[in-house]
Order: C-alpha cells, then sequence, then structure tokens
C-alpha cells in the first residue's frame, strides 16, 4: 500500500509541474510525455490519453520481459496520464506563469524531477521512456541516464522545430532542471 501510495504521489508532482507551469508557456518535457505535449498543443488532444497510447507498446513488451516491473509502472501510468487530464484545465498561477515563463520551466522541471525523483525511489516508473530506457540499457551497454538524455533531446529538439525557438529553449530548461531533480533526490546522498 505505502508503494501505491508513494506512486499517486509522484504522479501528482508531475501532473502539477506539466499542466500548472509547462502547458501554460508551451513548453515541452522530454520523453513521451513531450510527445504526448506535443499532440496537445499541436491537436488539442489530451496528454493523457496520448501518454497512454503510446505507452502501450512498451507495456506488452514489459509483460514478456520484465512482468515484476509490470504492475506497478501501469499504475504510474494510469495515475499520471488521469492527473494531467484532470489538472488540464487550471491554471492556479495564471498570469505569474505567463510573466516569468523561464522561471515556471524551472519550477515544473523540478515538479516533475522529484515526481520522478519519488517514482525511482520505490522502484517503478510511470511507463513511456524512462520504462524503455531501463530495459534496453543493458541490452545496448548504454548507461540508463544516457540513453533518456539522448531520447529526450530528439523531443526536445522536435519540438523547438516544430513550434519556436522560446519552445525549444523553455523545453531545455524544464529537461534539465528536472534531470537534476532527479539525480539529486535519487542520489544515495540523500538517503534517509
Amino acid at each position: 500500500m505505502h508503494k501505491i501510495f508513494m506512486i499517486f504521489i509522484g504522479s501528482l508532482f508531475i501532473a502539477c509541474g506539466i499542466d500548472f507551469f509547462i502547458m501554460p508557456i508551451k513548453a515541452l518535457d522530454g520523453g513521451f510525455i513531450g510527445l504526448a505535449l506535443i499532440g496537445n498543443y499541436l491537436f488539442k488532444a489530451k496528454p493523457g490519453i496520448i501518454l497512454i497510447s503510446l505507452s502501450l507498446p512498451v507495456f506488452m513488451y514489459v509483460w514478456m520481459k520484465a512482468r515484476g516491473m509490470f504492475f506497478y509502472s501501469l499504475f504510474g501510468l494510469v495515475f499520471l496520464s488521469y492527473l494531467v487530464d484532470l489538472f488540464e484545465p487550471y491554471e492556479p498561477l495564471g498570469r505569474l506563469v505567463h510573466e516569468h515563463p523561464f522561471a515556471a520551466a524551472m519550477a515544473g522541471g523540478l515538479l516533475i524531477g522529484i515526481g520522478f525523483g519519488i517514482l525511482l525511489r520505490n522502484d517503478t516508473s510511470a511507463g513511456g521512456i524512462d520504462l524503455l530506457a531501463k530495459l534496453l540499457a543493458a541490452r545496448l551497454k548504454l548507461n540508463v541516464g544516457v540513453l533518456i538524455l539522448i531520447m529526450d533531446a530528439i523531443v526536445v529538439g522536435i519540438g523547438g522545430l516544430i513550434f519556436s525557438l522560446d519552445t525549444f529553449f523553455l523545453s531545455v530548461a524544464t529537461v534539465t532542471t528536472g534531470g537534476l531533480a532527479t539525480s539529486l533526490y535519487t542520489s544515495k546522498f540523500f538517503d534517509y
């Protein structure tokens, strides 16, 4: 029960970072979340639904190769997708976020990074690219962090090409802050 509660808390942090800070300024995160946001910005599609759709093939692969990771990661995906779509219409910080987009990108990245850190400290994920990278890293003989960074860079680069230079730089700020927050949160130095 503790693990499921922590998955919910991590998903809540990620959803708040996405909906309250990243989406209002049209920035991106990396991975499947970034692809879901691109789909939302272009087609007004629900990002949670896109996230689930993109993650289904990964979950089928996980079911066949690493069933121990399947169930808790599925909870993470469902909680995160639901919360992202639930919070999407709300902008509680409204004007403040729009007036300070770089600070908003960093705040969103911080919340997202802490959320992923909570998930990783509890040996789970919210599906998506981080789960895929975790499975592929051993096969490709690459560090999982490097693999995630490469995948995130591709998504942010695509977003920068599709939208604008502002989107690109705000997204770089988001991903960088999120990556640092996740690294700090999961480092041995902060064990308790």
